[in-house]
């Protein structure tokens, strides 16, 4: 006892150097600590709630994988005990979703070698999503997920639904037998092969989705607060499994889903001795990562949200932290990748969920029902059976189209350009392209636009008027002679994506015959790296070369020590006599800004021969003006 409360102090208590908490394995201990028969009656109304949600889903989130529903049912049940164990939301409910259950499908479609062996590789995969969400909250990735647009995730929801409906379409219409599976791997290919198909259409799977999807429709105008997807799921699977199981007229022979046995739900541990694992290791990786970054994506954009309206904190890295705790769960468990359910998150909040442990209840449902459903299915009444695949894909698809969220869409689409252009993108791709690689193709455009906004620091030359004072341009009243020195106020970021610009910019200058000495204020710059500081380099020895020079006023300790690190100072004082006091480089007065370019002035005035130099004011017409 005196050892955990020790490693409890230690995992609560430890923050890191930035303010932000450490990860901690103890998140659950406050909330047992406070726990209360009140606080339990209402966490498990809520998650008899989530329980009537989380089942049917997971059956369809599994069918949309292309994995036999024990995978979805059994996340739902690991993934909701576990997770809550070391969220910091107590509100986000984890397992199957949408988008990384389709993710899954898309995969294996383009990977029809390895789809062969979904059921042999789907553990190891989840197992390496799960540790590669526990690494990334090590290292605080979660960190960088708020750099990640909006418009890549509603563009990549919205591609995904789109790909939802299609691929329901087959088993509603009874096309399954008639539609070629390697070459309806990409959406362009199974529009084509859709289309072929038509010809064939069962008209009684057709007609169980149709009067499936009317029900769901009907139900939740009528009762929007009841678990209107479970009802209408077992009043379909009523009507017409009974008359599918009986062989009752047409009905025969229409598709349904196979009742699990108890031997299916033996836990599994990924083969890791076997040959060729490396290999497979290897292609697993991308879609891994993949899985991993939406998982994350997903639960920390859910958890922010939930947590907003109970004004608490989320803490991305612990909640990416949980994310990997509950798929390396789920992988033991042989279930399918587990993410954050919006739908189901939104409900336990709905229901009145006061702590972590209505999710952990909802989990203890789920899995009492499934094993329940594999005892009777034992007892010769295999309920699984009695489940058309036709009514579920209506249902599916009835569920997909909330997934277009047409208030977000519009406000990306009018934003600005770049937003428009981020979500059309990233829907185009995750149409044309396996959505494991849609997704990093959607951050990618997101980022590119960003850099290309960051990366165009401002340079305003600026001098001192009659007063002794540091003016632009527009702000001194004197005449402005031919210049011999150029003091250049540059401002913003220079880091790798400023840098060609920057160079270009001050050679600009420097192309003037007059000029002999440029002064580089620094005092407003900022995030120099290596590829800035190299092209500082070439910009001194190209100024050099042609007999001038260059100064650096107003620098922050930080632009000090990358350029003394990366030995571009020795560079900058080349010619400079130290032990007479000259320098190239002039640091920031804390008190006084100015008295740095003051000094650099001097210095310059030294270097052209005269005390009394003309000074040139130059404004960088592309940028407009910038205060100092």
């Amino acid at each position: 006892m005196k050892l955990f409360r020790k490693f409890r102090r230690k995992s609560q208590g430890a923050s890191s150097r930035d303010g932000e908490r450490s990860i901690t394995m103890v998140a659950f201990a406050n909330t047992l600590r406070n726990y209360s028969v009140e606080k339990l009656r209402a966490d498990t109304r809520a998650a008899a709630n989530v329980t009537m949600l989380a089942l049917p889903q997971s059956i369809a989130y599994a069918a949309i994988a292309g994995l036999p529903i024990v995978h979805g049912i059994v996340c739902s049940a690991v993934a909701a005990m576990v997770a809550p164990l070391f969220a910091s939301s107590r509100l986000t409910v984890l397992g199957p979703t949408n988008a990384t259950a389709f993710m899954l499908f898309s995969f294996f479609a383009t990977h029809p070698h390895l789809g062969s062996r979904s059921g042999e590789l789907v553990p190891l995969l989840v197992a390496m999503v799960g540790i590669v969400a526990v690494l990334g909250s090590m290292l605080r990735i979660a960190d960088l997920l708020q750099y990640v647009s909006r418009s890549v995730m509603v563009g990549y929801i919205s591609g995904a639904a789109v790909l939802i409906i299609a691929n329901q379409l087959k088993p509603w219409f009874g096309l399954g037998p008639f539609i070629d599976p390697e070459s309806s791997g990409t959406f362009v290919g199974f529009v084509i092969e859709l289309v072929k198909a038509i010809k064939h259409i069962q008209w009684v799977p057709a007609l169980i989705g149709a009067i499936t999807i009317g029900m769901y429709f009907a139900l939740r105008a009528w009762r929007p607060a009841w678990p209107v997807f479970a009802i209408t799921l077992a009043i379909s699977s009523a009507l017409f499994g009974i008359m599918i199981h009986q062989k009752i007229g047409p009905f025969a022979g229409v598709e349904t889903f196979q009742t699990f046995s108890f031997a299916d739900l033996k836990p599994e541990l990924p083969d890791v001795i076997r040959a060729g694992f490396f290999r497979d290791l290897s292609e697993l990786f991308g879609v891994a990562c993949a899985l991993a970054f939406v998982a994350s994506l997903e639960n920390s954009l859910m958890s922010k949200s939930l947590s907003s309206r109970s004004g608490e904190r989320a803490e991305a890295n612990q909640d990416m932290f949980a994310v990997g705790m509950a798929n390396m769960a789920a992988s033991i468990a042989s279930g399918m990748p587990a993410s954050g359910s919006l739908t189901r998150s939104t409900l336990n909040d709905a229901s009145g969920a006061r702590t972590r442990l209505s999710s952990f209840y909802s989990g203890l449902y789920t899995l009492a029902f499934t094993l329940l459903i594999a005892a009777v299915g034992h007892w010769g009444l295999p309920l699984i059976d009695y489940v058309p695949k036709a009514a579920l894909a209506a249902l599916v698809i009835a569920l997909s189209f909330s997934l277009f969220n047409r208030r977000a869409i519009r406000i990306c689409m009018h934003s600005t350009r770049d937003d428009a252009l981020v979500l059309i993108c990233t829907l185009v791709a995750t149409l044309l392209a396996p959505l494991y690689v849609a997704i990093f193709i959607g951050v990618a455009v997101s980022i590119s636009l960003f850099l290309r906004k960051a990366s165009r620091p401002q340079l305003v030359e600026y001098g001192f008027d009659e007063g002794g004072e540091l003016r632009e341009v527009a702000d001194t009243k004197r005449s402005r002679p031919i210049p011999a020195i150029s003091i250049v106020h540059v401002e913003g970021d220079l880091f790798f994506g400023a840098a060609e610009l920057f160079r270009t910019q001050i050679q600009r200058t420097v192309a003037d015959p007059d000029v002999r000495v440029i002064i580089l204020r620094l005092k407003n710059a900022w995030h120099l790296d290596a590829t800035s500081v190299m092209a500082l380099e070439d910009l001194i020895r190209f100024m050099r070369g042609k007999g001038l020079h260059l100064i650096v006023s107003g620098a922050t300790r930080e632009v000090y020590r990358v350029l003394r690190n990366s030995g571009v100072l020795l560079t900058l004082q080349e010619g400079c006599d130290r032990s007479k006091g000259e320098s190239n480089l002039f640091l920031s007065h804390p008190r006084n800004p100015n008295l740095s370019t003051r000094a650099a002035l001097l210095r310059a005035q030294d270097l052209i021969g005269t005390d009394k130099a003309r000074i040139r004011i130059f404004h960088d017409p592309n940028q407009g003006k910038s205060a100092t």
